[in-house]
């Protein structure tokens, strides 16, 4: 079955760093999307970052470019997102996610498949 499980959350101060991994079953990786969305309380889900794992192009949401790193090991059909510089706003639940499209890559519209998350936090 498709399946996501992501692991690497945790608790850190401004400024500090936490990798996230997605690990993806076979089917589930041969998507031609996998992103990374996130969601604080009382806020909306947003998108964070995506890439096509068959190019390995990445985008960003523009509140984390230039701190955030978007990466997959088609080896280990796995997916990563280093966070650098982390701010007491990325608190959140990071969620993992597979789909198809070629519009809004950042939309969780274009994700049918969702992992069960893992939460952030990050404090001042």
């Amino acid at each position: 079955p498709a399946q996501l499980v992501e692991s690497g959350g945790g608790s850190v101060h401004a400024g500090g760093s936490l990798r996230l991994s997605c690990a993806a079953s076979r089917s589930t990786y041969n998507t031609d999307l996998m992103g990374w969305f996130r969601r604080a309380p009382g806020k909306d889900r947003e998108g964070v970052a995506a890439i096509r794992p068959a190019y390995g192009s990445p985008f960003y949401s523009d509140f984390v470019k230039g701190r955030f790193t978007i990466a997959i090991d088609n080896t280990k059909n796995t997916l990563y997102l280093q966070m650098n510089g982390l701010k007491p706003e990325d608190t959140a639940m990071y969620y993992c996610a597979a789909g198809s499209g070629d519009s809004d890559i950042l939309s969780a519209a274009m994700y049918t498949v969702w992992g069960q998350g893992t939460q952030v936090t990050v404090s001042s």
